[in-house]
């Protein structure tokens, strides 16, 4: 991260003991030394208007939009608001409930024999292909200011409290139809003020379920 001048790092729930040690280690940057540690995805990416998962590919269906790494760093460099690109274990990677906070994920192109890769240099190829079109990085971005994370997840859970007052679906409803409810939030692809609109159109609904 600091080779590539990226330096707000924000890890969940890490294994402690790896991370006291490199917290504590002989010429530990100040990237470790400033690093946030948060219980969940959804606060580690409040305040984030955009949020980009990594993934191979390979182990789950993929419910959403799959990028190849060149194509969404180009994505990522187009957006306005600050962005936050999520990476999870080797061993396991993302979860679906991790991909659900994000608008698409990226995959780095490896051979289909081959696909894992070490955290490190995942990271360390993502970042560089964030950075390497410094013209493209340079120029400023147009367009509406995409709702923040903490914003979606206001909304998602408005939408889920009016669908049970309406019966849509009853109190047994799964963390997969949260999660589902996030994914479409997400691909509507939602301006900050439309959601602001959304959220005050949802209370409206909910204030007359209520009285009733």
């Amino acid at each position: 991260m600091s080779n590539f001048g990226v330096t707000d790092l924000r890890l969940v729930n890490p294994y402690d003991v790896a991370f006291r040690e490199a917290r504590s280690a002989v010429g530990a940057s100040a990237v470790m030394e400033s690093a946030r540690v948060f219980d969940t995805v959804a606060e580690a990416v409040a305040g984030c208007s955009l949020v980009v998962g990594t993934s191979g590919g390979d182990r789950r269906e993929m419910t959403l939009p799959l990028y190849r790494l060149e194509t969404g760093a180009r994505l990522m460099r187009e957006q306005a608001g600050p962005a936050a690109l999520l990476f999870g274990s080797e061993k396991s990677g993302l979860t679906n409930d991790d991909l659900s906070h994000c608008q698409w994920v990226m995959q780095i192109p490896t051979r289909a024999e081959h696909r894992s890769m070490n955290l490190g240099q995942s990271v360390a190829v993502c970042l560089y292909e964030l950075i390497r079109d410094e013209q493209m990085a340079a120029q400023p971005v147009q367009g509406k200011k995409p709702a923040e994370a903490v914003l979606v997840e206001e909304l998602r859970e408005r939408l889920a409290e009016a669908l049970r007052l309406s019966g849509y679906y009853d109190h047994s409803a799964t963390s997969g139809s949260e999660r589902r409810l996030r994914e479409l939030i997400h691909r509507m692809n939602l301006g900050e003020k439309d959601a602001v609109v959304w959220l005050g159109i949802l209370r409206q609904i909910l204030w007359k379920l209520n009285q009733g």
